[in-house]
């Protein structure tokens, strides 16, 4: 294949790529569907309204659980991202011109969805003189002004570690800031060349300045060692990152980096024990945790370990379902 699907040449990487086989799953990755009231009353709303969420877009393995707890995740911004990195199904190229009404499309869905808690996320845009900064902070304002009642965890880029981006983003006040970080300093730069591991750091280390609880992620089996996940965790502790979550690296097609190594859910267990015992406040593992997974109980862990009080508009999130894709839920089920 010369041609990427979206009709341009394949860049060297993704020929490179191309080489490799797409890996077969192993057993422990395949997830169970589970349909509940709650879900299939969402999924034909969503079909009915012609509402958009990366959820169903994505093909998440988690839409059961989560559309069911009445949580979802809308990506913003459009569909092409300025940046390429080598894990990730999101198209690169010139973006489309800022929609300047998607703040109040996206509030709308959540309205329309019922939503207790919504993820926001996006693609970077350099090519705007912001970045995006106005955009992800009007959504947020946007979903709080129609949505009182929903929590919202903005998803964002690095903004090139801008202060002046970080701070108008905690303006809009999210329940979560977060970035993410997805893999260690050795392979860093060769998996997301736009991006800068110590720039990730520093910006968790403003937004947690700022007041803000703060999320990260990180994504095994792209080629880093057990030590070197532990050192990166660490590091995120040390930078004021509040939340995380562990997730195992799927390929989105042949164009993608080829995995590594498939992680057995005990590794995604004692990850688990380690990161809480370095202090992170919450904390999800497991082969097909996502950064966004039960996104409102990890919120909600957090204010309460800060000793911050819920407020009582959004008390309905402390009480979430299930958490079917952590590793400790997988390995009981099969034991």
């Amino acid at each position: 294949m010369t041609l990427a699907p979206e009709g341009r040449k394949l860049l060297r990487v993704e020929q490179r790529n191309s080489a490799v086989p797409v890996e077969r799953k192993p057993e422990w990755i395949k997830a169970k569907v589970q349909m509940g009231p709650e879900f299939v009353q969402l999924k034909n709303l969503v079909k009915k309204e012609g509402l958009h969420t990366v959820c169903e877009e994505a093909g998440c393995p988690n839409i059961f659980e989560c559309w069911e707890d009445k949580e979802a995740t809308f990506l913003i911004g459009g569909s092409e991202c300025t940046r390429r990195c080598d894990f990730c199904q999101i198209d690169t190229g010139k973006p489309s011109p800022v929609d300047v009404f998607e703040p109040t499309k996206v509030a709308r869905s959540v309205q329309a969805m019922a939503l207790r808690y919504a993820t926001v996320t996006g693609v970077a845009r350099d090519d705007l003189a912001d970045e995006g900064v106005w955009l992800y902070a009007e959504t947020v304002r946007k979903i709080h002004e129609l949505n009182p009642g929903t929590g919202v965890e903005l998803l964002i880029p690095d903004f090139s570690g801008k202060p002046e981006h970080i701070q108008a983003i905690c303006d809009s006040q999210p329940e979560v800031f977060a970035h993410n970080v997805e893999t260690v300093p050795r392979i860093f730069k060769r998996i997301r060349p736009a991006f800068r591991y110590d720039r990730s750091l520093d910006v968790i280390t403003q937004g947690r300045a700022l007041g803000m609880v703060t999320k990260s992620n990180l994504i095994l089996g792209m080629g880093e060692t057990r030590e070197e996940i532990s050192a990166a965790l660490q590091d995120l502790h040390d930078a004021g990152c509040d939340l995380i979550t562990i997730t195992q690296y799927l390929r989105p097609s042949e164009r993608h980096l080829p995995v590594d190594r498939w992680v057995k859910p005990q590794e995604f267990v004692d990850l688990q024990h380690e990161a809480d015992e370095i202090g992170f406040l919450g904390v999800m593992s497991g082969p097909l945790v996502r950064s966004s997974y039960r996104a409102g109980r990890l919120w909600a862990t957090a204010m309460r370990k800060k000793g911050r009080e819920i407020p009582a508009h959004l008390a309905h999130i402390e009480s979430s379902g299930s958490t079917r894709q952590e590793a400790s839920s997988l390995l009981a089920a099969h034991a």
